[in-house]
């Protein structure tokens, strides 16, 4: 197994990482920034989209373009012009709360949590965009994060960093309904924050330990299989990658922004290689 610091631009807060298998190529966004962008690994292209607000998560359309979970809710992204315009809106409007991490499942809806803007108080969600309509899966949560989902779509894994637990519930891929939340994982040994993660072809969940360094690979039992230390303190998602999606990209964030001195490899984005296993393609967005 190799980490290897990759040759891209240091990041305030580098997430949610999608590699789309159509383009070879690696979308991930930088929230406080509030930028889109691609990195093409064969030809080292790199571009950039920024959008009106902070951004939370990303995802491809299948019919072209890309959608983006802002402040208020679900915006269109033409990634010719530019132009960013209201898709789906949270309804109603709730100034404390803001759109997080999120993924489309394998019928192309996406599913997205929330965060809560101005206290650590379980305010917000996990909801779905299903062709334009929002729909409310799950309250009582306060930052949610890594929505990914079993190999044979029946679990939904998400977990609300504020609470240091990744929940599963069992999940209907035919009607996109969630039921029977409970604790699959808690982090607090390993650090406070589960952020983003992935799940490879054996069904084990890949989870990237913000403010505890290290990115774990949990069994769907929920045992640690194994404990891979970063190079930064602060990693915030993983997702496979490369043409036999065995090669995982890890961003992270420059804790400047909170008033901290960054570590030397805070910021930057680094890829796993060697490590024996493959990821599942990520699908895109029906609507």
């Amino acid at each position: 197994m190799q980490i290897t610091r990759l040759d891209l631009p240091r990041r305030s807060v580098g997430e949610g990482p999608v590699w789309d298998v159509a383009e070879q190529a690696l979308y991930y966004i930088d929230i406080l920034e509030k930028k889109v962008l691609r990195w093409h690994p064969e030809s080292g292209a790199h571009r950039e989209w920024v959008v009106p607000d902070m951004i939370g998560s990303m995802a491809l359309r299948e019919g072209g373009g890309a959608i983006v979970a802002l402040v208020d809710g679900i915006h269109a992204l033409d990634l010719d012009s530019g132009e960013v315009t209201p898709l789906a809106l949270l309804e109603p409007a709730n100034p404390a709360i803001q759109l997080a991490d999120g993924k489309v499942d394998r019928k192309g809806r996406f599913i997205f949590g929330t965060s809560h803007r101005k206290a650590a108080e379980p305010a917000g969600g996990l909801f779905s965009l299903d062709h334009g309509k929002i729909t409310q899966l799950d309250s009582g949560l306060t930052l949610g994060n890594g929505p990914c989902w079993s190999p044979d779509d029946k679990v939904l894994y998400h977990a609300d960093s504020m609470a240091h637990v990744i929940y599963a519930y069992d999940y209907d891929l035919a009607t996109g309904e969630t039921s029977n939340r409970r604790e699959f994982f808690n982090t607090s040994a390993y650090g406070p924050i589960p952020d983003g993660a992935t799940v490879d072809t054996d069904g084990n969940l890949w989870t990237a330990i913000c403010e505890g360094g290290v990115v774990l690979c949990l069994s769907p039992e929920g045992m640690v299989l194994r404990e891979i230390e970063m190079p930064t303190k602060l990693p915030a998602s993983c997702m496979f990658f490369g043409p036999d999606l065995d090669r995982l990209f890890v961003p992270s964030i420059d804790p400047t922004f909170l008033g901290r001195e960054p570590g030397e490899g805070d910021g930057w984005n680094y890829v796993i290689d060697g490590l024996g296993v493959t990821g599942l393609r990520e699908p895109r967005y029906h609507g």
